[in-house]
């Protein structure tokens, strides 16, 4: 009897082992450089609560991860959880069958339209990745240099220049640390940095998607003069000027303002040796209303393979509660909770990024959702046809014109 207890025993609490581990989950993931914070800080939050389940981060190198992971899901070796990229890649593994319909999950209702947008299908029907984190754009400034010179941040395009004015005066240090010799920084840091204030936002950005505004149209034409008016602030020789060099003009203190993301909040905090703030994109005129480019980057959805379905889902839903969003806000400096949750960041600089939400309308890179898909991409173009304005080879006019049509050469709604 002794014996045949003990055996049952050992059974039992075999079987309640092998229940444990089953629940294992991989996370797949392009932050390679997030792996420590996911391992010491959030993972360790979930397993507190979770002890059940157990979730290990797999990230794969950035510029391979596409490929890798749709080769993976491919050949059903793919992780549990998978990090989503916005809008397309996305959108295509779900349409393959790979990614679970969260549609309804009740988490989802505490994400803005503008979230959700980047992880559904166009009409907005279904949602296959819960929204995890967003950039902000702005401008970086060194205060040293703007206490030296006696200056205020500004609030409008008429303010912006005559700081441009005072610090190129003054000779001590580059007025604006951007180059065009990568293109992309044009786009990013320059026309849609602070185009959501031209085009009012998402306002604008749906109208083109929609075919009711063309990019000819004055709201899409004026932040590209703008643009072309920073030739005279950035460096001698900026056309040769590539990103990292940017980067460190700004953190070597060379450079007074930084146009910027806040994806660089954390790495120049580590370089700087100067006290740095955050001002939002300056409106136009005076008494206009502000928008900011608040994008869509990151997100986080269930492979329909798993084997881990529902312990899939308690991570999921977990990705969409007030506890992660703090969490991984304050965990990555610059990577903001998209969630309606109120949060408190430990980082002044990504604070003062954060608050402008408060002052500001959200909106997302123009030409991210739906007009890049087609031949030429807009995206793609916008960033050789932004240098190209800055560099002063084609006008603000021919900018517009060009971008217009390229879409137009394949874009439906927009050949009418």
């Amino acid at each position: 009897m002794r014996t045949t207890s003990t055996a049952a025993i050992a059974l039992s609490i075999g079987l309640i082992a092998t229940s444990a581990s089953a629940a294992e989950l991989v996370i797949e993931s392009w932050r390679n450089d997030d792996i420590t914070i996911w391992q010491d800080t959030i993972l360790p939050a979930f397993h507190a609560q979770h002890p059940d389940i157990q979730v290990t981060f797999q990230p794969t190198a950035p510029a391979e991860y596409n490929a890798a992971l749709n080769a993976k899901l491919d050949g059903g070796t793919a992780g549990d959880i998978i990090t989503c990229r916005p809008f397309d890649a996305s959108l295509e593994m779900f349409k393959r069958g790979h990614l679970v319909d969260l549609t309804g999950m009740e988490e989802l209702g505490n994400f803005p339209e503008t979230a959700l947008a980047a992880w559904s299908t166009d009409d907005g029907s279904q949602t296959f990745c819960v929204p995890m984190a967003s950039v902000i754009h702005g401008f970086m400034y060194n205060k040293d240099a703007f206490a030296e010179l006696g200056l205020e941040v500004p609030t409008t395009e008429e303010e912006f220049f005559a700081v441009l004015d005072a610090i190129k005066a003054g000779g001590s240090y580059e007025p604006l640390a951007m180059g065009t010799a990568d293109q992309w920084e044009a786009a990013t840091m320059g026309y849609t940095n602070i185009g959501p204030n031209y085009w009012q936002g998402e306002e604008g950005r749906k109208a083109l998607i929609a075919g009711e505004a063309k990019l000819t149209d004055e709201a899409y034409v004026a932040p590209f003069r703008t643009i072309a008016r920073w030739a005279d602030y950035l460096p001698s020789g900026f056309e040769a000027q590539s990103y990292p060099d940017s980067q460190n003009l700004f953190t070597l203190g060379r450079a007074a303002i930084y146009p910027t993301g806040s994806w660089e909040i954390s790495p120049f905090q580590r370089d700087a040796f100067f006290e740095m703030g955050a001002f939002k994109p300056p409106v136009p005129n005076a008494g206009d209303p502000c928008f900011i480019s608040d994008h869509v980057d990151i997100g986080m959805g269930i492979n329909k393979a798993s084997p881990n379905q529902e312990a899939a889902r308690t991570f999921v839903e977990w990705v969409g509660s007030a506890e992660f969003a703090e969490l991984y806000s304050n965990a990555l400096p610059g990577f903001f909770s998209l969630s309606s949750h109120p949060i408190t960041l430990e980082d002044p600089l990504a604070q003062e990024f954060i608050d402008w939400r408060n002052e500001c309308s959200s909106s997302i890179r123009l030409a991210h959702q739906i007009l890049s898909r087609g031949t030429p991409n807009l995206w793609n173009d916008m960033w050789v046809t932004s240098a190209n304005v800055v560099n002063g080879v084609v006008t603000p006019e021919e900018a517009g014109a060009h971008l217009q049509e390229g879409l137009a050469s394949w874009y439906a709604p927009q050949q009418n």
